[in-house]
């Protein structure tokens, strides 16, 4: 393209493709600040509060973000990543990352692969803002939620096109689908749940698939995240042959005074030590990498309950993470979308 330009002509760049990763996440540290910073990002989100903004910002920035930092950075602080001083997902979502483009890059060495997050940093604006530097014309954006959810997936897209905006020179952009009954994708949950049951020293009587929730009127609204967990929970179960009394389906981290998304997944583990149920386990498939709310709330939250209720042996199933099964799956989906760019 440069040998055919007029002298005067600035530089053009050599075109490229780039496949980005959009997570969730994460503060920056786990002091009150920057607890506070994050949780006003993500807060402020009006995919997530649907709430009047007005209304809302006044009781966000007053006793919310005044007692909320603190708890949340005690929430952090238990399961935060010490040797590199930073979050689980930030860790897991790079390990991510670093795996995918090794393995693309093997048959694709001029793709540009990278990861971003929708609320702290790295932040998807910025590198959206990188990639346009790089030269990139082409962006697979890949958000990392089995399930759609437009307080999941929608604001992960819709941050990476805020940055579309501002841009002269748009990049052509494509996005992956969700991919909650895909089948390498319930194969994966199916035979991590197997694997890790064969390291126990005892036999689950329930594993619960625990599933981030949402407001039951988002769901009224149209929202199809619902249906496509309960999807995802029964073909799992049929994939691993079991009933349904085995493997149960549950939503966990409600929020605020509304209905959320039923049944809930500390009320469903407290009600099955009770009625006399000494050993269950928990994965979260829904979540592509371990994070506070399945290492904290699941493993330590969640797990009291059950103790303190009457259970005996709890075990948490870790996410598929950066493990060989789940870099092959996101491979497979990625070169689905980057069809006739590569």
């Amino acid at each position: 393209m440069n040998s055919h330009r007029p002298g005067n002509h600035p530089p053009v760049k050599e075109e490229k493709v780039a496949l980005l990763l959009l997570n969730l996440g994460t503060p920056d540290a786990t002091d009150y600040w920057s607890m506070r910073r994050y949780l006003s990002e993500f807060l402020s989100d009006r995919r997530i509060i649907e709430l009047n903004p007005w209304l809302w910002q006044l009781i966000l920035q007053g006793p919310i973000l005044t007692f909320r930092p603190k708890k949340s950075g005690e929430a952090y602080k238990a399961i935060w990543n010490k040797e590199k001083n930073e979050s689980p997902l930030r860790t897991v979502t790079r390990s991510q990352c670093e795996a995918l483009a090794a393995q693309i890059k093997v048959k694709y060495p001029n793709l540009i692969v990278d990861w971003a997050m929708r609320y702290g940093n790295p932040s998807t604006k910025s590198k959206i803002r990188e990639l346009h530097e790089l030269g990139c014309t082409k962006i697979v954006l890949f958000p990392l939620y089995p399930q759609y959810s437009a307080a999941t997936t929608a604001t992960a897209c819709d941050q990476a096109y805020r940055q579309l905006m501002e841009e002269r020179w748009q990049a052509s952009v494509r996005t992956i689908p969700a991919y909650f009954e895909d089948p390498s994708y319930i194969a994966a949950i199916g035979d991590s749940i197997r694997s890790h049951i064969q390291t126990l020293d005892w036999e689950p009587d329930v594993v619960l698939t625990s599933f981030h929730g949402l407001p039951k009127e988002y769901l009224e609204k149209g929202d199809p995240y619902h249906c496509q967990c309960a999807k995802t929970s029964r073909l799992v179960r049929e994939y691993l042959r079991w009933d349904h009394s085995k493997l149960q389906l549950t939503f966990q981290s409600r929020f605020g005074p509304k209905e959320w998304l039923q049944p809930y997944t500390d009320k469903t583990v407290e009600a099955l030590a009770k009625d006399g149920v000494k050993n269950i386990a928990i994965v979260a498939p829904g979540f592509s990498a371990d994070c506070v709310e399945t290492l904290e709330e699941i493993n330590q939250e969640v797990r009291d309950v059950f103790i303190e209720n009457g259970g005996k042996n709890f075990s948490y199933i870790p996410c598929l993470n950066d493990s060989t099964d789940h870099i092959n799956l996101l491979e497979n989906l990625a070169l689905r979308e980057l069809q006739g760019w590569l």
